[in-house]
């Protein structure tokens, strides 16, 4: 470990199972610089960048950070795409796995749950809420939905709230006592795209370049992987 401080990140609550559990350790190992990550959604992150946070590298939704990049807190030049996230369904244990092969299997899947968990601000929780009036399934859904303020909508598979739940699939592999029934349809999926920046403002910034480069090199898509991430190359 080297004496020079701690770099500050700020990540995007669903990439936190790929960066805390793999992609950080890593750096630290090969570099000896440690790392302080904070984990939060991206529009909770933005506030605090709002109200003065100032983070060496942030990792979140690519749109947001090319708005602070506009603002001029990140250096645009250092904007680069890691991976996106799809939309997926978990459920409790115990509970039979759903099929999620067609837009009508999810329909049923939606409807025949007793309560379907959902984000009420996160990506996945707002598209979902434009989907189901569209799916024709929105008073029948959220009539007996267990909508979640914030964190791991799964949480509420394991405490009883619900026995379906939506969001991020890397945010459901976050919860491990939920089984992960799988992604939504192709035909109605929803890809959140996420990319990091280095702060202008960065105390280190050769120490955040090289994460900015471990973050985004190629052996660091298996880590997305492994977190139910996609590569950034999906459509």
């Amino acid at each position: 470990m080297t004496d020079r401080p701690a770099l500050s990140v700020f990540c995007a609550v669903a990439l936190r199972g790929a960066v805390q559990e793999t992609l950080l350790p890593e750096f630290t190992r090969a570099t000896g610089i440690a790392v302080d990550a904070h984990y939060a959604t991206t529009s909770a992150l933005v506030q605090e960048v709002d109200e003065g946070a100032r983070p060496d590298v942030v990792i979140g939704i690519t749109a947001a950070l090319e708005k602070l990049a506009a603002a001029g807190v990140l250096d645009a030049a250092s904007l680069a795409t890691v991976a996106k996230a799809g939309i997926g369904i978990a459920v409790a244990p115990g509970v039979p796995v759903p099929d999620l092969s067609t837009v009508e299997d999810l329909i049923r899947a939606l409807t025949a749950a007793r309560s379907v968990a959902y984000s009420r601000t996160g990506p996945s929780g707002v598209y979902l809420a434009a989907l189901l009036p569209k799916l024709g399934i929105a008073d029948q859904v959220n009539e007996r939905a267990t909508v979640v303020d914030t964190g791991f909508t799964a949480l509420a598979l394991v405490d009883g709230r619900a026995d379906l739940a939506v969001q991020q699939l890397s945010e459901l592999k976050y919860v491990p006592e939920a089984t992960i029934a799988g992604p939504f349809p192709a035909a109605v999926q929803h890809y959140t795209e996420f990319s990091a920046a280095i702060a202008v403002s960065a105390r280190d910034r050769s120490g955040a370049a090289a994460l900015l480069a471990h973050l985004t090199a190629s052996p660091a898509q298996s880590a997305y992987t492994a977190a139910g991430l996609e590569t950034a190359e999906v459509a």
